[in-house]
Formats: structure tokens, C-alpha cells, sequence
């Protein structure tokens, strides 16, 4: 039978409940227990992928193509698990099945409500996620008290009484604030577990996010109030390196508390793969300055996967990754002086007209300065038109995207430059917003003798996908013939990957790499994009 442990949050939002959870899963990994993740979001949205990315972050999607909330990166980075469509549900979903099964007359004309046709589709979608792991992580989103999250709450307690509360670990995690230089204050994680009490949730751990480890005193005060064991109130600090957190878990025991709780035989823990990640990473032996030109660098977590993909590619090659973001629009504005003395350019995707003419900027600077590029959705788009204006002499190539009147759409939507689709994979409803979109893994035949070939050491790949518009096809002979270098296409033949043979190290992508990326495996692009930075680096410095 499946165990459950349940994630909340109190206090303040964005304390870390995914990271530690993430964290937890990792551990209970190297324990020799099968772990899968779920995370359940608040909002009322069907699935964020029609979110701005200034207010919600990261769209992280998944091998199956489903489109999730950023949580379900920091799950496959810290946990070798692949997630999908039951790893995360939103209020939206929720209400969207229950109003579907009503409309069908599956209620038998019941009256509808919260308790019991809501929490039962929740405990369902829960269940659904599990599959047959061992224990299953259930990340519940937002904090204690907002109006949004309290049907998961009850949810989550309801399984508690039906499962046996042996099958289930209530986690909660709270903010233990400094005021002034030292005075520790435990009131808002008192007053967070009351309001949870309240619900009916009895947690069985606290893990009080804090400047520095809790004093003893503090730890016996909080764990009075809360009616919580003393050993199970744990420090969860500040600390320069996330990978950091499973080790530090791991020495407050927190494993063990789980597993004892649980019932569970589960063999010692091995963390000596996090052990070298951490070292690695705090030991290496050079560093590279990156340029990452983008059009969301006011919110960071809309990257998040991609500075985690170049972090673990300096873990992978010992090489500390400097990231610079700019906003692509100043290089409209002010040029490209930002970007000289950078040792790579890397132009991630994207969605709308802002700052393209920017993107396509950076793509000239790196090509005519012989500087290494990677490029990706969108930033292998651009590279196509940058690519077809300054080099083959198509003054308006653009894509139909941005300007549905170019002489030269070298990128456009394939129904666009074809008569019909190729059995391509697209969400089921192609009138909602992103209708169109190809989405998820899928085969990526790779060219021999190209670097993407030699890279990956192999002739087929699987790659994530998250985008509309494709390259022109009827363009093909007159890039190749003009020095473009098409090394990965897709079966049914759509261009996957871009290369440039005369240029030092030039590749961009129409998938999305960063979503494979881990950091005790890294992922070959990535670190041959470091590697070829280095390399750079190492040249300059010897000139």
C-alpha cells in the first residue's frame, strides 16, 4: 500500500514547500523506496501554460505534454521519477471533471457540492498520481488560511481518516522570523498550526524555514504549543547551494521520522551521489561569464529550469557558471556592448513581438564574433532569421508570428506551408489558447558527424517540446546551401536542431533541453555549451 506525505505551507507563501519536498523524496530515494510526487495548485486556472510568466514563472512540461506548475521541475531534478498528467491538478481541473461527470448525469441528480463531489475528485486525483509507489509526496500549494486551498486541506484530512493515520504524514512548514539581531520569534508558526488544528490536520512535522538552526529553547517552546515532537521540529536554513538540503534534512533525521512513522522497511540511506553533486559544485576549477538574453529577466523562476541546467553542466565540467541576464529589449536600445566580453550567449524561448529584434541582435553578435551560442525554441527561431537576413540576403525573413507579411517566412506555423498536418502532437482542443501547440517528448532523429550527434552519442533522442511555429521547410535547400547545418529532425521531418560547422561552437534547439536536465546526470548540450565557454575563456585569456 502507498503512503502519503502531505506538504503545507503557513505564514508566508514561497518559503520552499516544493524544494523540501523535492528534498524529502530524494532522501526516501536513497533509501531504496519507489517515490512519486504531486503537487496540487490553488488557482483557478485549468493548468498555468496560459500564465504569464512575469506572475507565475516557469510553464515546466512534462514527457506526456502536459504543461505544470514549476514545482514538478524541482520533483524530476531531486527525484528520478518522470511526471505527467497526474502530478499535478488545480482547483481548475478539479471543477472542470466534477462539472464534466454532473453534466453527464453521473451524480444521479445529487445537489452538487464541495463535501463530498470536490474533495472526492481530489482524493482521486491524488491516488491517480501515486501509481504504486512506496510513498507518494503531496505538495498542496498556497498557505493555511487562504479561502482557495481548503478544499485540498480537507482533502488531505479526509484521506488521513480513511487510510489510517500510519498511512499518512502530516508536514507542515512555517516561518520562524529573526526580529532585529537576534530575537527569535515562534508566535506565527504557533498561531500557523493552530489555524491547521483548526481545519482538522494534526501535523506530525514541523520544518521552520529560519535564518540560522533553532536554539534548543525554541525547538522545545514550538514543539509545547504545537503539540509536535521535539525531535520532529527541523531547522530548515538558508543555504547557498539547494542541493545542499537533502544532506541537511538527513542530519536532523528527518528520514528517519518519516520512515518510523510510516512502518516502512527501508534500507540506509546513500547519499554519496548528492555528496559529489555538492562537491562539485563547491569545488570548481574555473568560471565562465554567460549571457542569457531574454524577454522575462524581471522574474527569474520564468528561467528557473534553464539556470538550474546551466548550473548542473558546471557541476558536470567543474566550471562555475556566471549568469548575466539581459533584458533583450535594452540591446534594441543600447546595442551590444552588454553582451562583449561575455564567453557565451545563450537566447532562451518565448512568447510575442517584444524583444525580438534584440534576440536577433545577440544571434549576430555571437556568429560574427565567433562567440559560443545556444539557442532554444525561440532562440533557435531567431538564429534562422538572423541567419537569413545577414547571411543568404533575406532583407524581411521574419516569422509569421511577427509579421505575416514577410517576403521571406522562414518560420511559420506548419499549416502555414502546408497543405496538411503530419499527425503532429497538440492539445486536444485546438480553439483554447495554445490549441496549436506541439507539446511534450518526441523522437528527434540526430545527423552523423554533426555536434549534436557527437554530443548525445546517439542517433535517436527524446525531447521536450513547447511551441507553435516551426522552420519553413521550403526554405531547407537554400539555409543548407548557404552554410546552416539542419542536425536533428523530427520523423515526419520538421527541422529539431541547427547547427553552424563554421563557427566554433553554434547549436540551437527547437525543444527544450533545460526539462531533462539533473544535476547528478546534467545533459549533454548544456555541458557542451560549458565546455565550449571554457574553451573561449581559455583562448582569450591565452591571446
Amino acid at each position: 500500500m502507498t503512503r502519503y506525505v502531505f506538504v503545507t505551507g503557513g505564514v508566508v507563501s514561497s518559503l520552499g514547500k516544493g524544494i523540501a519536498a523535492a528534498s524529502l523524496g530524494a532522501i526516501l530515494e536513497a533509501r531504496g523506496l519507489r517515490v512519486s510526487m504531486v503537487k496540487l495548485d490553488p488557482y483557478i486556472n485549468v493548468d498555468p501554460g496560459t500564465m504569464s510568466p512575469f506572475q507565475h514563472g516557469e510553464v515546466f512540461v512534462t514527457d506526456d505534454g502536459t504543461e505544470t506548475d514549476l514545482d514538478l521541475g524541482h520533483y524530476e531534478r531531486f527525484v528520478r521519477t518522470t511526471t505527467g498528467r497526474h502530478s499535478n491538478f488545480t482547483t481548475g481541473r478539479i471543477y472542470e471533471r466534477v462539472i464534466a461527470k454532473e453534466r453527464r448525469g453521473d451524480y444521479l441528480g445529487a445537489t452538487v457540492q464541495v463535501i463530498p463531489h470536490i474533495t472526492d475528485e481530489i482524493k482521486r486525483s491524488i491516488m491517480l498520481g501515486a501509481g504504486n509507489a512506496d510513498v507518494c509526496m503531496v505538495e498542496i500549494g498556497g498557505t493555511v488560511g487562504d479561502i482557495e486551498s481548503l478544499p485540498f486541506l480537507e482533502a488531505i484530512r479526509q484521506l488521513g481518516v480513511e487510510l489510517g493515520r500510519n498511512a499518512c504524514v502530516y508536514m507542515h512548514l512555517t516561518l520562524v522570523p529573526t526580529v532585529g539581531a537576534s530575537e527569535i520569534k515562534t508566535k506565527p508558526t504557533q498561531h500557523s498550526v493552530k489555524e491547521l488544528r483548526g481545519i482538522g490536520i494534526q501535523p506530525d512535522i514541523l520544518l521552520c524555514r529560519a535564518k540560522d538552526p533553532l536554539p534548543d529553547e525554541q525547538r522545545r517552546k514550538i514543539a509545547l504549543f504545537t503539540n509536535v515532537d521535539e525531535r520532529a521540529v527541523i531547522s530548515a536554513v538558508e543555504v547557498d547551494d539547494i542541493y545542499k538540503i537533502p544532506q541537511a534534512l538527513h542530519a536532523q533525521k528527518l528520514d528517519e521520522i518519516v520512515v518510523e512513522r510510516l512502518g516502512l522497511q527501508a534500507k540506509p540511506v546513500d547519499l554519496a551521489e548528492w555528496d559529489r553533486v555538492v562537491q562539485a559544485n563547491a569545488h570548481p576549477e574555473c568560471s565562465v561569464d554567460i549571457a542569457m538574453v531574454g524577454k522575462y529577466m524581471q522574474n527569474r523562476d520564468s528561467y528557473i529550469s534553464l539556470n538550474e541546467a546551466l548550473k548542473h553542466a558546471g557541476i558536470q565540467s567543474r566550471t562555475r557558471v556566471n549568469i548575466h541576464y539581459i533584458e533583450s529589449t535594452d540591446l534594441e536600445t543600447k546595442g551590444d556592448a552588454c553582451l562583449q566580453g561575455m564567453d557565451a550567449v545563450l537566447v532562451p524561448g518565448g512568447f510575442g513581438e517584444r524583444g525580438i529584434e534584440g534576440k536577433i541582435q545577440a544571434v549576430r553578435f555571437a556568429r560574427e564574433q565567433g562567440v559560443p551560442y545556444l539557442g532554444i525554441c525561440l532562440g533557435m527561431q531567431v538564429a534562422i532569421i538572423e541567419f537569413g537576413r545577414h547571411v543568404l540576403g533575406m532583407k524581411d525573413a521574419h516569422s509569421t508570428e511577427f509579421n505575416r507579411d514577410s517576403g521571406h517566412p522562414v518560420v511559420a506555423m506548419i499549416t502555414e506551408w502546408q497543405d496538411q498536418g503530419r499527425g503532429l502532437q497538440t492539445r486536444s482542443d485546438a480553439s483554447d489558447m495554445g490549441g496549436t501547440m506541439r507539446l511534450g517528448a518526441q523522437d528527434v532523429n540526430l545527423v552523423a558527424g554533426t555536434t549534436a550527434r557527437t554530443l548525445y552519442g546517439a542517433d535517436v533522442i527524446r525531447e521536450r517540446h513547447r511551441h507553435r511555429y516551426e522552420f519553413n521547410n521550403n526554405f531547407f535547400e537554400r539555409f543548407e546551401q548557404g552554410g546552416l547545418k539542419f542536425s536533428g529532425l523530427s520523423p515526419d521531418g520538421l527541422v529539431e536542431i541547427v547547427e553552424l560547422p563554421s563557427h566554433p561552437w553554434f547549436v540551437a534547439t527547437q525543444f527544450h533541453p533545460e526539462f531533462k536536465s539533473t544535476p547528478r546526470d546534467g545533459h549533454p548540450l548544456f555541458t557542451g555549451f560549458i565546455r565550449a565557454a571554457r574553451k573561449a575563456r581559455e583562448a582569450k585569456a591565452a591571446s
